[in-house]
């Protein structure tokens, strides 16, 4: 169990867990703040909120000390997360209400959950080596040092704001240590080989990847897409479209790539893809499966202490 600063105010917990982020001050996880963000808007701090209009514009994340991948150089202009606070006492908020989940969308039935404010659409980029769910391939026939995973989505309400998270497995399929998961609030693994970034004009989040830095106990990467709050606002997948990875080598060279054509809304999140090791060669598994856990109930099945 590790201790690390967060976005929240209190202690981490179950209703905080996406507010992980670098050291500043340290605290411990636990299942009261796991969920809860501080979001600077206008200088306030906004306990509990995630708006995906309250991302503000920041310079591109610092490069990785040592040797790094030679990925292409995200546009200029991306759009950053704010900057993290430090967070003081654990304040507390009322029980979390029951949600019920609404069934499956069935064949051309339509989202009726719209609202004002859609964020601009983009369009899915040319997909070159796609693969159906479920489908394994390897990624090059070649020795691979470095890989991209590119992410990209469109919602059909405002309010679904969709993050990006890489959970690193050791060969029991859990994480190798609490602290090894990246996502928008711990942005490198404890290895540096791993490193979340915000997408640019064709892909809105990315995750890259240093086959060669990275630790020799990580045997698969696996890729979730979450929407942030899904549970106390009623969202849900079947108000996403588009959403798809592809996995790119370091010359920007697509491997594979794989486009999501199911989306249901009795789920609040996707394990999209995988990477893992097979014969000492790294493959993609296109997995393309949902579930009714928040950003906390799936670090509790990756085996992320919260406590």
């Amino acid at each position: 169990m590790i201790n690390a600063a967060t976005k929240s105010t209190g202690a981490m917990n179950r209703d905080s867990i996406l507010s992980i982020n670098r050291t500043q001050t340290q605290c411990v996880k636990n299942q009261g703040n796991i969920m809860t963000l501080i979001k600077n808007t206008g200088g306030t701090q906004t306990i509990g909120t995630h708006s995906p209009h309250s991302r503000t514009q920041q310079t591109p994340p610092r490069q990785m000390p040592g040797s790094q991948p030679s990925f292409a150089q995200t546009p200029s202009g991306q759009q950053g997360r704010a900057p993290q606070p430090s967070y003081g006492q654990a304040q507390g908020r009322p029980p979390r209400q029951p949600q019920n989940i609404q069934p499956a969308l069935t064949a051309g039935q339509q989202n009726t959950a719209s609202t004002p404010g859609m964020p601009a659409a983009r369009p899915v980029p040319s997909l070159v080596n796609k693969v159906q769910k479920g489908q394994k391939t390897h990624l090059s026939a070649d020795a691979l040092t470095a890989v991209e995973a590119r992410f990209g989505w469109n919602v059909t309400d405002a309010r679904c704001d969709v993050d990006v998270s890489a959970f690193l497995l050791g060969a029991d399929g859990k994480v190798i240590g609490d602290s090894w998961f990246v996502f928008y609030g711990q942005t490198f693994s404890p290895d540096k080989s791993t490193r979340f970034m915000e997408g640019g004009s064709a892909d809105r989040e990315m995750i890259q990847i240093d086959l060669s830095r990275l630790n020799p106990q990580v045997k698969k990467i696996v890729f979730v897409l979450t929407i942030n709050d899904a549970l106390e606002n009623r969202l849900h997948f079947g108000m996403l479209k588009d959403a798809y990875i592809r996995i790119m080598d370091s010359s920007g060279k697509e491997l594979v790539s794989f486009l999501i054509t199911e989306y249901y809304n009795n789920i609040i999140s996707m394990m999209i893809g995988e990477l893992y090791l097979h014969n000492g060669a790294w493959k993609f598994s296109a997995v393309g499966n949902g579930v009714a856990r928040d950003l906390a109930g799936l670090c509790e099945l990756y085996g992320v202490q919260v406590v």
